[in-house]
């Protein structure tokens, strides 16, 4: 009975992803190590998507569906059966429809490669953010971390964390600064998210 018990209480994580998934990857080994959540499912939009093969290659059940499975619900109706308790995008690139916001409200979070409310909205991921970040002049970058509601990158933040923009920066060279953001603080936001507490703030 205690390991019953034990099990039900392990948060059941589904990620969105749209690209490479090196930030579905690493949410995927930082609960395995901690043993606090689960990935339970990799939802994909792309069928040649690098996440595939990285679920794939880790064991986690993946699915593909298009924009149109999403618009008419049959994206939330998986993640319904699937008992998710909370949905993570990882680099996904759709807007997500109202209905599933309300079916999972304050339990969808997304990762920006920026200081929103900066660089953000349709059409502003990748290297789009990075080239107008530098383009911008600005000294400093980093990553927001945001609840999700039926507009692009306008859910209240959760977390921000800074690095510097160099003066001989490239968007290639700015992108690695921020994935290291990403890598080092979006497992640890999603897990303290999960337990109930304050998310990290740096």
């Amino acid at each position: 009975m205690a390991g019953r018990s034990h099990l039900r209480s392990v948060k059941r994580i589904a990620i969105l992803a749209s690209g490479s998934g090196s930030n579905a990857q690493r949410l995927i080994e930082h609960f395995r190590t901690t043993g606090s959540a689960e990935v339970v499912v990799v939802g994909c939009d792309q069928p040649n998507a690098g996440v595939l093969q990285r679920a794939w290659d880790l064991g986690v059940p993946a699915f593909l569906f298009t924009g149109q499975d999403l618009r008419e619900g049959r994206v939330l109706t998986e993640l319904r059966a699937q008992r998710v308790d909370l949905v993570v995008l990882a680099g996904f690139l759709r807007l997500i429809p109202l209905e599933m916001v309300n079916a999972f409200p304050e339990r969808i979070i997304n990762i920006h490669p920026a200081l929103l409310p900066k660089y953000g909205g349709k059409g502003m991921y990748g290297d789009h953010v990075h080239r107008a970040v530098i383009a911008g002049k600005e000294r400093e970058s980093g990553i927001t971390i945001h609840f999700v509601n039926e507009r692009f990158d306008d859910g209240a933040h959760i977390a921000q964390f800074k690095c510097p923009v160099l003066p001989d920066d490239t968007p290639e060279s700015l992108a690695d600064r921020i994935h290291a953001l990403e890598h080092a603080h979006y497992p640890a936001v999603v897990e303290a998210l999960l337990a109930g507490g304050h998310a990290p703030r740096a």
